[in-house]
C-alpha cells in the first residue's frame, strides 16, 4: 500500500484527464465536473459494442452522432473496437488520469498503466454493493428504496478499487421514469466528482471496499424476461419495473394471460381499472400490456 500512494503524486492544475462514458450527457457532467475541479479533459473515449471485438449495439450510431454533435471544439474523440491496440493509442495523450462512467468492458491494467496515476470509475451503486454493468436495474428487480453513487479507483476487476467518494440517497419511485432519474443520478455526479479529484490531487489511496457476499449486478438471465405467476406478486411487479426501465418504457417481460400472450409494460400492486392476475401470495394488475408472440415461435424467429 504504501508504494501504492508513493506512486500517485499530487495533480497539478495543469492535469490531462481522458473521459470514458456511454453518452453524450455522461460525457457533459463528467467534463463540467472536471472544469469545475480546474482540469482538462484531452480525449473521449466510447464503446460502440457492449465486450471488445463484439458487434456494434442496436442505437450505437444514434449515441455516437449526439456525442458528436455535443462534443468541444478541438477535443479527439475515440471510439476503439477491442482492447489490442487502446494502452498504446491513449499512452499518446500523455494523461495523468482516466475517469471513467458507464463502460461496459473490463479494462486491463495495460489501460490503467497508460496514464500517469491510473485511472477513477463513477460507478451507480453503493460499493461494494452492486459491482457490475446494470446495479441500477438490480437495485429495482430487489425493490431496493434508493440508489446511491460510488467514485472508486479502478483496478482489473470489475467495481473493485478503493472508493474515494460516496453519496446514498437517491430515491427509486414505484414508478421509475429513466429521464429523471438519471438526471438526479447526474446532480450527484456534479456533486462528488470534484471531491474526488480533490483527493486524488491530495493522494489520498480511498477506503478498502467492505468484505462479505455482495450482489453482483450482472446481465439478467434468459429466463427473466418470462413471467412466472407462481412468483410473489411483489418480485413480478418488481420484474416489470427493472425491464421497464432498462427498455426506457419500451418493453417488459412476456406472460400468458389466459389463451394468449402478451408483454407486461406497467403493473400495480393496488387494484386499478386493469387486468386482475393472480400471483403466489395475491392479485397484481396488469394496467399496460401490448401483445406477445409465445417464447417459442420467438426463440424461433432470432
Amino acid at each position: 500500500m504504501a508504494s501504492e500512494e508513493r506512486s500517485r503524486e499530487k495533480m497539478g492544475r495543469d492535469v490531462r484527464i481522458i473521459l470514458i462514458s456511454y453518452s453524450a450527457s455522461g460525457f457533459s457532467v463528467l467534463r463540467e465536473a472536471c472544469h469545475r475541479a480546474g482540469y482538462e479533459p484531452v480525449l473521449y473515449m466510447h464503446a460502440r459494442s457492449l465486450i471488445p471485438n463484439g458487434g456494434t449495439r442496436s442505437g450505437a450510431g444514434d449515441v455516437v452522432g449526439g456525442i458528436i454533435d455535443d462534443i468541444p471544439p478541438g477535443m479527439d474523440f475515440f471510439v476503439p473496437g477491442g482492447k489490442g491496440n487502446l494502452a498504446n493509442v491513449l499512452a499518446c495523450y500523455n494523461a495523468d488520469l482516466i475517469v471513467c462512467y458507464g463502460f461496459p468492458w473490463r479494462l486491463p491494467a495495460s489501460v490503467l498503466q497508460s496514464t500517469r496515476l491510473g485511472g477513477i470509475n463513477v460507478h451507480t451503486s453503493m460499493l461494494p454493493q452492486y459491482r457490475g454493468p446494470i446495479p441500477v436495474n438490480w437495485a429495482i428487480r430487489n425493490g431496493d428504496a434508493e440508489i446511491g453513487v460510488s467514485i472508486h479507483w479502478m483496478e482489473e476487476e470489475f467495481d473493485a478499487g478503493r472508493i474515494l467518494a460516496q453519496e446514498a440517497g437517491i430515491a427509486l419511485e414505484d414508478d421509475v421514469i429513466p429521464e429523471k432519474l438519471w438526471d438526479d443520478v447526474n446532480q450527484v455526479i456534479s456533486r462528488l466528482l470534484p471531491v474526488a479529484l480533490k483527493r486524488v490531487a491530495d493522494g489520498c489511496p480511498g477506503e478498502v471496499q467492505q468484505a462479505g457476499d455482495h450482489m453482483y449486478a450482472g446481465w439478467m438471465e434468459e429466463s427473466f424476461h418470462q413471467v412466472d405467476w407462481r412468483n410473489g406478486r411483489r418480485s413480478i411487479h418488481n420484474q416489470v419495473r427493472a425491464i421497464r426501465f432498462g427498455s426506457s418504457g419500451k418493453s417488459g417481460p412476456t406472460a400468458r394471460v389466459g389463451a394468449g400472450w402478451i408483454r407486461l409494460l406497467r403493473t400495480s400492486l393496488e387494484p386499478t381499472g386493469g387486468i386482475e392476475r393472480e400471483c403466489a401470495d395475491g392479485s397484481l394488475w396488469i394496467v399496460d400490456s401490448v401483445p406477445a408472440d409465445p417464447p417459442e415461435l420467438a426463440r424461433s424467429s432470432r
